[in-house]
């Protein structure tokens, strides 16, 4: 093919006419097997990426008409549209813990108000990992079908919604039913927000990673530390468990607009797939991988250790000899402190040739704080509760890591529901399991040493993905 030469004076690009694969030279360089991440969320992950597959090929200058209109740098992409993406990416991140950490805080008042038996209170408590392991499988099967930012949208009404209909309830049933509506929408932002950070934010998703890491930590211990005032300031602990529901509707408010953005429905996208040059993108399968388990395993072995401490070490600093109040302060000074490593720790990563280091230096930490919580938890406390913040670090690094180990948008959101799914039910068994061995003994000692082992699993599952490597590979 000739190029048009550049003595031509103002030549018109062409724009109406996709260049034919027999017109690119053969020893041009084959195009990128991932289309960089958009400045909107319209995309569907289950289709072919056709703006992508419509960009010029690599290697020769692309005329204006026929530039990727998803790309970051992309002409003709409105301004703000990458920071209104990242503000509704925060949004939502601030309410994945608070609607569990609200209703935690006010459970003994829900529990009078309703006349919950203790089984359906020990249910409700349940609920958040059933839900992250059952719904988040899901998720993947949702994105093949819609746009991911219209099943976000849906999420975070389902979470508003579930919210307030269960603080309007007296029926325990109805209590339950609507909880596990609000726990699905978390469950489905939970998978899809690191596939959306791949996808959307490609060139600075170390960065973004950890303040949607440190946005959700903050929301959870807002909604704790609020709940109960919030509560007795109204006179009533519906109101100081349904005005999280507000954090929701905002978040549904500003994915509105991102998600109406023109886009080609999946059918459309799939004609053109099979109408262009590349093909439908094999789905992903971690289950069948080495490295989908690992991830699975070092994501649920961290989340065990993270709701231990969670549920048991307030009660491990009362029996050690602390006011019920201090306990509770040492417990949240564990979120605060570990907000800022969360909002740093993916950024490392993402710099870092191998997470060896990362994976070695965090299970130190926690290691050394296990120990001295069991040795020493009254005269050390100050200073076992920074170290172990920085060991649970680990929960942003294992969503790093999803990013990380995967190519593509369709990689990544598989990747992530597979390991959230799988490690959720793995962490479901460390209060449990903590509170029963801690009845049984009567000390922390064996309780601890349990953490322990589970800190070795995590710490041989994080050196199996160290190695750069991707899920699509395997």
């Amino acid at each position: 093919m000739t190029m048009p030469a550049r003595s031509t004076p103002t030549p018109a690009p062409p724009t109406s006419r996709i260049p034919a694969p027999t017109d690119v030279p053969a020893a041009m360089p084959p195009p990128p097997a991932e289309a960089p991440g958009a400045a909107d969320l319209h995309g569907a992950a289950g289709a072919p990426s056709a703006p992508a597959d419509l960009a010029a090929p690599a290697g020769l200058a692309a005329p204006a008409g026929l530039a990727a209109p998803a790309g970051p740098a992309a002409p003709g992409t409105p301004a703000g549209a990458g920071l209104l993406a990242l503000v509704a990416l925060l949004l939502v991140a601030v309410n994945l813990r608070a609607a569990i950490t609200g209703l935690g805080a006010l459970l003994d008042d829900v529990r009078l108000g309703l006349h919950l038996s203790g089984a359906t209170a020990g249910l409700v408590t349940t609920l958040p990992t059933l839900a992250f392991a059952g719904v988040g499988a899901l998720t993947p099967w949702l994105v093949r079908r819609y746009a991911p930012a219209r099943v976000l949208v849906v999420a975070m009404a389902a979470l508003a919604g579930g919210q307030l209909l269960r603080v309007l309830t007296g029926s325990p049933l109805v209590f339950v039913v609507t909880s596990a509506l609000a726990l699905a929408g978390i469950a489905v932002a939970n998978v899809l927000l690191p596939m959306l950070v791949k996808q959307h934010f490609a060139h600075r998703a170390g960065l973004v990673t950890g303040a949607y890491s440190m946005s959700l930590t903050l929301g959870g211990t807002v909604a704790a530390a609020a709940a109960v005032p919030v509560a007795r300031a109204s006179g009533s602990w519906r109101v100081g468990l349904g005005v999280w529901a507000l954090l929701a509707l905002a978040a549904v408010a500003v994915l509105v607009p991102l998600a109406r953005r023109r886009r080609p429905a999946p059918e459309a996208a799939a004609r053109a797939g099979s109408a262009g040059a590349a093909a439908p993108p094999a789905r992903v399968r971690p289950a069948r991988t080495r490295l989908g388990w690992a991830l699975a395993v070092y994501f649920g072995t961290q989340s065990l250790g993270a709701y231990a401490v969670m549920g048991w070490l307030a009660q491990l600093f009362r029996d050690a000899g602390y006011r019920a109040e201090a306990a509770g302060l040492l417990l949240a000074a564990v979120s605060a402190i570990g907000m800022p490593v969360a909002l740093f720790m993916p950024a490392i990563a993402t710099r870092l040739r191998t997470l060896r280091p990362l994976v070695v230096g965090l299970a130190a930490a926690t290691a050394l704080a296990y120990l001295g919580l069991a040795l020493a938890p009254r005269p050390g406390a100050l200073l076992w509760v920074p170290i172990l913040a920085v060991g649970q670090s680990a929960f942003p690094l294992a969503l790093a890591a999803i990013g990380l180990r995967s190519r593509t948008p369709q990689g990544t959101v598989a990747l992530s529901a597979f390991a959230q799914s799988t490690g959720y039910l793995i962490a479901a068994l460390g209060p449990l399991l903590v509170g029963l061995l801690y009845t049984a003994t009567g000390g922390w000692g064996v309780p601890i040493g349990f953490l322990l082992g589970a800190l070795a699993v995590q710490m041989v599952a994080g050196l199996a993905i160290a190695r750069p490597r991707y899920v699509e590979d395997e």
